[in-house]
């Protein structure tokens, strides 16, 4: 076993790397957790939430809360309200960050850190249109713009239909999708026909 300065040293060069890690993945490079605990007393590590961990002076990006979330729900998506204003497409600010995951995953419980909001999706649906980001040094996985409009439409009775109207009217004026990529995402995900009225209206206004 290294010694505790080591670890110490060790830890602080991983978190310079990766931008935050949970302790299980700290555990598994050697270092231990009382280690761990030892640095976060003496302000060398902060505690974002039970079991994830980053350097005091890490930089902070806006996006902060989707890597936090996205290191808490391995193999989560960033979908609907958050992917909205990760691409800039609506005035909301979440309470919460959604995350997609598979149904009859376990649902992370609240821990002290960002409020997580769950919504399942088939392993279809999961795996169509997500893309990667970085974000502080961490991988986040985010539902593109065409997907997030449809599954805003789909789950239009989580989120509220002007929320889902204003992602497809700024999806098409900043053109950051095109109507046939969100028509297509919309067959994908059932609603197409709830879809179409509202994306020829407002492509008739172009």
């Amino acid at each position: 076993m290294a010694t505790e300065n080591t670890q110490r040293e060790q830890a602080v060069a991983l978190l310079r790397d990766r931008g935050m890690m949970r302790l299980s993945e700290l555990q598994k490079t050697g270092i231990t957790a009382a280690t761990v605990g030892r640095m976060v007393r003496a302000g060398e590590l902060n505690r974002l939430a039970r079991g994830l961990y980053q350097l005091p002076d890490a930089p902070l990006d806006a996006n902060h809360s989707l890597a936090e979330a996205a290191k808490l729900v391995p193999g989560g998506v960033v979908c609907l309200v958050s992917a909205l204003a990760y691409h800039g497409l609506t005035d909301q600010l979440p309470r919460s960050v959604w995350i997609a995951v598979e149904k009859g995953r376990w649902s992370p419980k609240p821990n002290g850190g960002v409020n997580i909001r769950v919504v399942r999706f088939t392993d279809a649906l999961l795996a169509d249109g997500a893309a990667a980001a970085r974000i502080e040094n961490v991988p986040v996985k985010i539902f593109g713009v065409g997907k997030t409009v449809a599954d805003c439409f789909r789950h239009r009775r989580k989120v509220g239909l002007g929320v889902a109207l204003e992602g497809l009217r700024e999806a098409l004026r900043q053109r950051k999708a095109s109507p046939a990529e969100i028509a297509r995402h919309a067959a994908r995900g059932g609603v197409a026909t709830i879809v179409r009225p509202y994306l020829e209206a407002f492509t008739a206004d172009d």
